[in-house]
């Protein structure tokens, strides 16, 4: 699974969240409305290291993925990881 990356993976670009900032929702609607993009786009990504559509992700495809990325990170640094935290 790991798979070499920009050290600065961003899951909002500048421009989506420009057009969250602009739209007429509360603090909590765009927090909300910022989590959901960035997860659309880290699903796109399991998606894709996983060989499938994002259609036809299975909880436990992500599930799966989230333990290897852990487990990358715990024996080769957050650096390797894919989702820097």
């Amino acid at each position: 699974m790991t798979q070499p990356q920009q050290p600065t993976t961003q899951f909002l670009s500048l421009e989506e969240s420009a057009a969250v900032d602009a739209a007429l929702l509360s603090s909590h609607e765009k927090f909300l409305t910022r989590l959901t993009i960035s997860s659309l786009q880290l699903l796109k990504h399991i998606a894709q290291n996983a060989g499938v559509a994002i259609e036809e992700l299975t909880p436990e495809q992500v599930i799966a993925w989230f333990e290897e990325d852990g487990r990358v990170r715990r024996e080769h640094g957050s650096e390797a990881a894919f989702l820097k935290w």
